[in-house]
């Protein structure tokens, strides 16, 4: 009988519920606005009526950035090990690596490069929430040195994204010190001159917010982006006090002074290029 309401008219066209892929639309949640896919992907996962910034993968940040989506990368093929032989109850550490390896098509959390920004020549670093929370073990802090040293070298600008849960448990202090190394680094880079940009993006929370986040000369952050060192619990617990609402995210650290610079996805390319062109005019 439903048949008999199915238009067949050639200019008025209807569908079953069933003859649309499976995933092609999205719901925001923050305006609960049901999106198609492919507009999303156009405007990089920015919601079209409330500009809530869905989290995207490296890949993305880098073909938003990077011109023609043309870079050399840099040690693509290092991987962690399991220095302290590390057990889960359902899996081992390097159990996991496989894992993730597998599900993102990366050796690791993190993407170092070489490319151009509207004809800038940068050196990018790209972390990946999608490999284990984008949390900083050894390969991560070895990849960012690596990327600060060919900056210093190459007198070129350092840009780095930013998205992670924090230093990774499964490596112990192997990964603590990955938070020092990459900050003694970066003040190296500093003194002889080097441009340093964060973009900040949601969560950047725990090892990477006390180290290499927030140690930029410009701290730039997506909106709503969720930043800080440990939870709210955690916090309220240790200080004993009320906290205020939102004081994670992006504009509560703008407010005081953590963030230079709020912007949007689509804006970034342009806008860290007019940072480059006013701070490094010879890029």
């Amino acid at each position: 009988m439903s048949e008999w309401f199915r238009r067949t008219s050639k200019n008025i066209k209807t569908f079953y519920k069933r003859d649309t892929q499976e995933g092609s639309w999205l719901k925001c949640p923050d305006c609960s606005e049901m999106s198609y896919r492919k507009v999303l992907e156009n405007k990089f996962y920015v919601c079209t009526n409330c500009n809530y910034h869905f989290r995207i993968s490296s890949d993305l940040y880098i073909k938003l950035l990077i011109d023609d989506n043309n870079y050399e990368e840099f040690g693509k093929n290092i991987t962690s090990k399991d220095p302290l032989n590390f057990k889960m109850p359902d899996k081992s550490y390097t159990e996991q690596i496989e894992i993730y390896k597998q599900r993102t098509n990366k050796k690791s959390a993190v993407t170092i490069l070489k490319g151009k920004i509207n004809n800038a020549e940068v050196i990018m670093g790209v972390m990946d929430f999608n490999f284990i929370g984008g949390s900083m073990g050894s390969v991560v802090g070895h990849k960012i040195g690596m990327a600060i040293d060919l900056a210093d070298k190459e007198k070129l600008p350092l840009l780095i994204v930013t998205a992670s849960g924090g230093a990774r448990m499964q490596e112990g202090s192997y990964s603590l010190m990955q938070l020092a190394k990459t900050s003694s680094k970066l003040a190296k880079f500093s003194n002889n001159g080097g441009l340093y940009i964060v973009l900040l993006t949601d969560p950047t929370t725990g090892g990477i917010s006390a180290s290499i986040a927030m140690l930029g000369d410009v701290i730039l952050s997506e909106p709503n982006a969720l930043i800080g060192f440990a939870g709210p619990r955690v916090i309220k617990q240790t200080i004993g006090q009320d906290l205020p609402e939102g004081f994670q995210k992006a504009e509560f650290l703008l407010e005081k002074g953590f963030v230079d610079y709020i912007v949007n996805r689509n804006d970034l390319k342009d806008n860290v290029t007019k940072i480059i062109r006013i701070l490094k005019p010879n890029e």
